[in-house]
């Protein structure tokens, strides 16, 4: 169940007209790149011949191969322009790694131009990389451009991310610019969340010497009086704020939030209907009030407001997901059965399913768990290897080991030629220690898919972790890295086996790469350990240390620390810090 409602995300965002950077692609238009600046001078023969295939490419939408045409030309000419048309097309891919990838570089030609700040910025949230995200925003704040920091503190908290990093790249960049309102209400959002309100009441005390027309400012503080739990103050600051912007919506609903955590309903619900006879048009608005009503343990009043959504043509799926929520706090196990069942495959299909078998073992219903991931695999059987996945995932938590085996024998029974599901047999078996078992299902899978990157680089990273054969693992990896030569696992595998035969330099280089396309905490233990053993100590330190700070579980890392303890970060040392060359892909 949602815990809270933000303001600069959610339905108050959309009430507002905010607008997140996305990395997601929007839909084709006839031509996407046909704002991108034209490219007519400065090429040879083959520059010319290269440009002019990724543009065909282009027009006839194989935008991947558009994107990585322009990118080598980007990078053979060090061309901003390029590396925009690059990253204009990859935007309509679903390689995540390459839009990274065109978008560092167009950042890195054209250091003045704030789109690709923006975008890397809406990249590292997609990836969960809260730090880079913070990083590209301040730079747009250096410039004088606009850079909704609140919002993306907002986000942050709201996701559990490690707070700490965020507030020291804050606290530097208020040291040099004291006078920035939103990086100063984006600190004190992040004091009062890490649990110094006085310090962020003292804070935001001065600003309001200072700001008080500001109505961000009002809204800022009935944010952080609504979460200390001071309902009452929340609503006076939300009134203040709204007599300053009355037609700011957001002030309505931070009402409607103070007033359902007192438990005032009644006096709530004048402020919800005021907000759906404005914008009942958006299901997302009744889907942020229904959660609020729920925060405060209104099951009927949030049921009510989801309803009529069932009605519409297109219900969102996270109606069915809160309905069935509420069904099962009601205890009506069945009745949230019959709503998680609704939710199409798309978004929201895998979490309703693992919703639903995660209830069904809470309540020690172990059977019909298994039945109902066996029913759903029928009914949805292209979702198959999803759901057994999501039936073994909650099977192994109740401890039911057997089960779990016996349910992926019967999926693989009734499908046994499914690379996904046979590619979770193998990882089932290298999780249960019998290696041997993996790599044979692997080899398996590749046989009859010579083509499957996925096989080709888990098979390759097995053989060069588990034993010496190295040749042979290089080269189902570079196979895979054919295939797919973007894919930050890839790079990552290709990095290491690179290590692993001695070629230092080349693993740096696409260590760097997996890593700027996936920051996690495996890719930045192999990255620091090589950076260790080209003596570049202070880098892999500072690399451990924002690693560190960014996640609570980090077992590569402590791994690799119990084998070289000199990159043990300091207490003292800057967990915020970042390798100078570890944010540019390729470097």
């Amino acid at each position: 169940m949602p815990k809270r409602l933000l303001y600069a995300a959610g339905c108050a965002a959309l009430l507002a007209g905010c607008q997140s950077m996305s990395a997601d692609p929007a839909a084709p238009a006839d031509d996407p790149m046909a704002s991108a600046p034209p490219i007519t001078r400065g090429f040879d023969a083959a520059g010319l011949s290269q440009v002019l295939l990724s543009e065909m490419a282009g027009q006839r939408g194989d935008f991947h191969r558009a994107a990585t045409g322009y990118l080598a030309a980007a990078e053979r000419y060090r061309s901003a322009a390029l590396a925009e048309r690059a990253t204009l097309a990859a935007r309509y891919t679903d390689d995540t790694a390459l839009l990274a990838t065109t978008a560092s570089l167009w950042q890195q030609y054209a250091p003045d131009d704030s789109a690709p700040e923006e975008l890397l910025s809406g990249i590292a949230i997609d990836r969960g990389d809260w730090t880079g995200a913070l990083r590209h925003r301040l730079e747009l704040a250096r410039d004088g451009q606009p850079a909704r920091l609140l919002e993306l503190i907002e986000l942050a908290i709201e996701a559990r991310t490690p707070l700490a990093p965020l507030r020291d790249q804050l606290q530097t960049f208020l040291a040099t610019h004291p006078t920035q309102l939103d990086a100063q209400l984006a600190t004190a959002r992040l004091e009062a969340a890490s649990g110094d309100a006085d310090v962020a009441q003292q804070r935001l005390a001065r600003l309001t010497r200072t700001h008080a027309a500001e109505p961000l400012l009002w809204l800022t503080r009935a944010q952080i009086a609504l979460e200390a739990g001071d309902n009452a103050q929340a609503a006076d600051l939300a009134r203040r704020g709204q007599a300053l912007a009355p037609d700011d919506a957001r002030f309505v609903l931070a009402l409607a939030q103070a007033e359902i955590a007192a438990g005032d309903l009644d006096a709530a619900e004048t402020q919800v209907n005021r907000l759906l006879a404005e914008h009942d048009d958006a299901p997302s608005l009744r889907l942020g009030l229904a959660q609020l009503y729920l925060e405060a343990g209104a099951l009927d009043p949030a049921k009510r407001l989801l309803l009529p959504l069932l009605d519409r043509d297109a219900t969102p799926p996270a109606a069915y997901l809160l309905l069935g929520t509420i069904a099962e706090s009601q205890d009506e196990p069945d009745n949230a059965l019959l709503y998680y069942r609704q939710v199409p495959p798309g978004p929201g299909f895998a979490e309703s399913r693992a919703l639903a078998t995660q209830m069904l073992v809470a309540a020690g219903r172990l059977d019909d768990a298994e039945d109902f991931v066996r029913i759903e695999s029928l009914r949805h059987s292209r979702q198959r290897a999803l759901l057994t996945q999501i039936g073994l995932q909650a099977l192994d938590a109740a401890g039911d080991g057997e089960r779990a085996d016996a349910l992926l024998a019967d999926s693989l029974k009734r499908d046994p030629d499914n690379s996904d599901l046979l590619y979770t047999r193998a990882m089932r078996d290298f999780a249960q220690g019998d290696v041997d078992a993996m790599i044979a299902t692997l080899r398996g899978i590749i046989a009859r898919e010579p083509d499957n990157a996925a096989a080709l680089n888990a098979l390759g990273y097995t053989l060069a972790t588990s034993s010496d054969r190295y040749d042979e693992a290089f080269g189902l990896i570079q196979r895979a890295h054919q295939l797919e030569p973007q894919n930050p696992a890839i790079l990552d595998s290709l990095g290491w086996v690179h290590f692993k035969r001695g070629d230092t330099d080349k693993a740096l280089g696409y260590l760097r790469r997996a890593y700027a396309g996936q920051p996690d905490q495996e890719v930045a233990a192999h990255l620091a350990e090589v950076l260790a053993a080209k003596g570049r100590d202070d880098e892999a330190r500072a690399l451990v240390a924002r690693t560190i700070a960014a996640s609570d579980s980090h077992p590569d890392i402590d791994a690799l620390l119990s084998r070289y303890p000199r990159l043990t970060p300091s207490p003292a040392s800057d967990s915020t810090g970042r390798p100078d060359d570890t944010s540019v892909p390729g470097h």
